[in-house]
């Protein structure tokens, strides 16, 4: 586990995690990972963690925490990830400075 100064949880992002975790009666944290598939390549995919793995690092931002796995890491760096409400709803997004194109939902990229 390290902290990370490679990947940031913006405070939007944070304070939502906070709001489902505790609803949940779960601990802040978000984990983001990296998946093959999706329209471009890659997909993000989050959800709540139960802990924190030995090879995840850390961002923290309020009350909440992101952990990212290090393979997942190697295709996000320098990345955050904000929480969005929009006309076409609200989400989790990821602002990738390694993705050459996304997909218009912003789900899916390729490097």
């Amino acid at each position: 586990m390290t902290m990370s100064p490679d990947i940031q949880l913006l405070p939007n992002a944070a304070k939502r995690v906070a709001e489902i975790a505790h609803k949940l009666g779960k601990a802040p944290l978000l984990r983001l990972s990296v998946e093959g598939g999706g329209c471009s390549g890659f997909q993000y995919r989050f959800g709540l963690a139960d802990a924190v793995e030995a090879d995840d690092v850390i961002a923290e931002s309020g009350e909440a925490k992101l952990v990212v796995d290090s393979v997942s890491l190697d295709l996000v760096r320098g990345s955050a990830v904000d929480f969005v409400e929009s006309l076409g709803g609200k989400s989790f997004q990821v602002t990738n400075p390694n993705a050459q194109s996304g997909c218009g939902c912003g789900s899916s990229f390729s490097v």
